[in-house]
């Protein structure tokens, strides 16, 4: 009997891991695609994200539907109770990545008509490549078990946030450089702070990894660079 609840535990467990890969796929897809949009000012690949998200926004609800009905049919526990609840939480993030690359589609729209500030577009879609790689990375370590893999991304945030400091100044001087700048950065200045969070987001996956593997949250505080807390005007 107890192998049978194993045996289908273990199948449960796997469809719903399939599942996070797929949502996590789609996730990656949407990051690259919100930016290229941008860059691009490609209206149609903006909206393409933004309907790409309710697909994204159903498999959350699929998969904390499989879940629940796991922990309800199998009651697990141990390391097995930690698998599904870290299933969860994946999925949440997840969720929330999407909806920030739904809201730099968004954004794309309003700033097709507005001045182009220079440099802007390269530098974001720079910045939300490195926070998809970091997602990538931190799926295969999911599928792995690998916490190296994960710790490796959770240092890595540490970059996204010093790229995001960079971009946040630049933004100040180019508005008090031309008031006409003002708008367009306002917005561009948002997307920057969608793509930090997508990377703060994607270390919260790496450090649930983390203790699913090894039991324990990791000891060390996350590195941060993000500085614009403390940022002075340009002089």
């Amino acid at each position: 009997m107890n192998e049978h609840i194993s045996s289908a535990y273990d199948r449960d467990l796997e469809n719903i891991t399939t599942l996070i890969m797929r949502m996590g796929g789609l996730v990656e897809d949407a990051i690259l695609k919100a930016a290229n949009s941008l860059a691009d000012r490609d209206i149609e690949l903006a909206e393409e994200v933004r309907k790409g998200d309710k697909i994204i926004d159903a498999l959350e609800i699929q998969i904390n539907e499989e879940a629940a009905r796991t922990i309800a049919l199998r009651a697990p526990v141990s390391k097995d109770l930690r698998s599904l609840l870290t299933v969860l939480r994946l999925a949440a993030s997840l969720e929330r990545i999407g909806d920030y690359a739904k809201n730099i589609a968004k954004r794309t729209s309003v700033l097709v008509d507005m001045t182009h500030v220079n440099g802007s577009d390269s530098a974001l879609r720079r910045m939300a490549r490195e926070v998809q790689s970091m997602l990538k990375d931190t799926l295969d370590a999911y599928t792995r078990g690998d916490a190296d893999l994960a710790e490796d991304v959770r240092q890595r945030d540490q970059e996204v946030d010093q790229m995001y400091n960079a971009l946040f100044r630049e933004f100040l001087t180019f508005m008090m450089e031309d008031p006409r700048n003002i708008t367009p950065c306002m917005h561009l200045h948002f997307m920057a702070k969608n793509i930090e969070r997508m990377g703060d987001l994607t270390t919260n996956m790496a450090e649930q990894i983390i203790y699913l593997v090894t039991g324990e949250m990791p000891e060390e505080a996350r590195p941060k660079g993000d500085k614009t807390a403390f940022a002075k005007e340009p002089s």
